[in-house]
């Protein structure tokens, strides 16, 4: 038994921290889906999602605050408290950047959704999903290659999403002509793409608590 699993077993079981882990991921999952689902509908009919989404964004922002208040009332934590920190801020930062978008095209009133939006929603929701099912390996660290492969497929995302945001940025300088929509696509499109940045954010503390755990 090496000295990280002596020390796992020395920890009971964690009753607070994995909980709070796992609740934060799953809320991701519901921002990034009803934002897809937004750019999906309508412009009219997007309103009742965006809500929900900053909703959503508030009880991520609840669910952050109440992990650091654990880290500040627990001595004995799950793995070190820097990675649990890291963690629950990198999975806010994704949470914010997601309403970040939905909130600018509501601000702006972005009636035409483009391919390059969709598929960036598209991205963000998968990878938000692999954030989900990595942070669920948490709990006994057995499975530490369902962790890495789930940080592996962020990571391609991500560059997917570069791509994505590349070839969208080309296009908008070269296609449209209205200086107003330039701005506000390019701002929709440019928190989408962070978003997916924060997401490879989150898989980099994922394989480094991974990592000292293996």
């Amino acid at each position: 038994m090496n000295i990280n699993n002596f020390f796992q077993f020395l920890v009971p079981k964690d009753k607070k921290f994995f909980p709070l882990f796992e609740e934060a991921s799953s809320n991701l999952i519901e921002i990034a889906t009803n934002l897809h689902e937004a750019v999906n509908l309508p412009l009219k009919e997007r309103d009742v999602l965006f809500q929900k989404i900053d909703a959503l964004e508030q009880k991520g922002e609840d669910i952050t605050r109440q992990t650091n208040l654990e880290l500040s009332r627990n001595f004995i934590t799950p793995f070190d408290r820097e990675d649990i920190h890291a963690l629950i801020t990198s999975i806010d930062n994704v949470a914010d950047n997601l309403q970040g978008a939905s909130s600018r095209m509501k601000l702006y009133q972005v009636d035409k959704i483009t391919k390059s939006i969709r598929k960036l929603t598209e991205i963000n929701l998968e990878a938000c999903q692999n954030i989900d099912v990595a942070v669920r390996e948490l709990r006994d660290l057995k499975k530490i290659k369902n962790i890495t492969d789930a940080c592996v497929r962020i990571n391609k995302l991500e560059n997917k999403s570069d791509n994505v945001y590349d070839k969208a940025v080309l296009d908008l300088f070269e296609n449209e002509t209205d200086a107003k929509n330039i701005i506000k696509y390019k701002e929709v499109l440019s928190v989408l793409e962070t978003a997916a940045d924060k997401c490879k954010s989150v898989a980099s503390v994922l394989e480094s608590i991974s990592v000292k755990h293996s």
